[in-house]
């Protein structure tokens, strides 16, 4: 028994398909008919997903500071920061949870421990900012100065 077919002249892979095509079977169109559009679509998914997971150009934005910026400024707009960055979570909170209202999922309970247990964090962040803010003021203010960047 051989393992490795004899390899196969392109004269007889021919006249193989017109003996194959020459025959009078009645199912035979129908399913080359399927089996092309099949691999029509396959080969098509394959292409459509490949062009739909290509990144995007990104672009990176830098802000550009002064190097003399006082240390009270650089505070107060982690502070300013801070509050847009919870005032977008809030919103895609929302998002989120008339998702799970729509496939009936509770949340209002989980959403309450949550919420109480973030706005302690927020707090006690913007409390730790502000004693920052007014030490960096007042450093400033006896220096007379900008004070150096950390």
């Amino acid at each position: 028994m051989r393992i490795i077919p004899r390899p196969v002249s392109p004269r007889s892979a021919l006249t193989d398909l017109k003996d194959f095509l020459v025959e009078p079977r009645a199912h035979k169109w129908p399913l080359l008919a399927l089996s092309m559009a099949l691999t029509g679509v396959i080969m098509w998914a394959f292409e459509h997903d490949s062009l739909s997971l290509k990144p995007g150009p990104q672009i990176i934005y830098v802000e550009s500071w002064m190097a003399d910026r006082k240390d009270s400024l650089i505070l107060e707009r982690q502070k300013a920061d801070l509050a847009l960055y919870e005032k977008a979570l809030t919103k895609k909170q929302r998002e989120y949870q008339n998702l799970a209202d729509t496939f009936g999922v509770e949340w209002r309970k989980d959403a309450a421990r949550n919420k109480a247990q973030r706005e302690a964090v927020i707090a006690a962040v913007n409390k730790s900012l502000d004693e920052r803010i007014a030490a960096a003021k007042k450093r400033e203010a006896a220096s007379g100065a900008p004070a150096a960047n950390r």
